[in-house]
């Protein structure tokens, strides 16, 4: 699964932003999708996930602001940002998983090369 992460840029605080993920190789639906970012000088951190029968959970920073969704026949996942703060300027990273339906980066074998979101105050 090959994943291409699009939709990031600069916004002020309190805009929104649409993050995609979009899949070429074959069908996500099988695939337990996740969002991880990066922001500088720190660890890559989990931002949600969205199991291939459409649960999601999300980290409490971003819990209430992000939503997930997928679109299978369209092999592609999305995140909508809200009410985004200065503190979620990071690299976004989509990935997937066949197995393991968590937070962890371990549990995703396939990712995307990220997509910078930066947000002004």
């Amino acid at each position: 699964v090959q994943l291409q992460a699009s939709g990031g840029g600069l916004v002020q605080a309190g805009g929104s932003l649409r993050l995609s993920c979009a899949a070429s190789g074959r069908t996500l639906s099988r695939y337990n999708m996740g969002w991880f970012r990066q922001a500088p000088g720190k660890e890559r951190e989990f931002v949600g996930y969205i199991s291939s029968g459409g649960s999601t959970n999300y980290a409490d920073s971003v819990k209430d602001r992000f939503t997930i969704s997928r679109d299978n026949a369209k092999t592609t996942m999305y995140v909508q940002m809200n009410s985004l703060k200065p503190e979620d300027t990071a690299v976004y990273y989509c990935a997937a998983g066949r197995y393991y339906v968590s937070g962890r980066s371990g549990d995703y074998e396939y990712w995307g090369q990220g997509t910078l979101v930066t947000v002004s105050s």
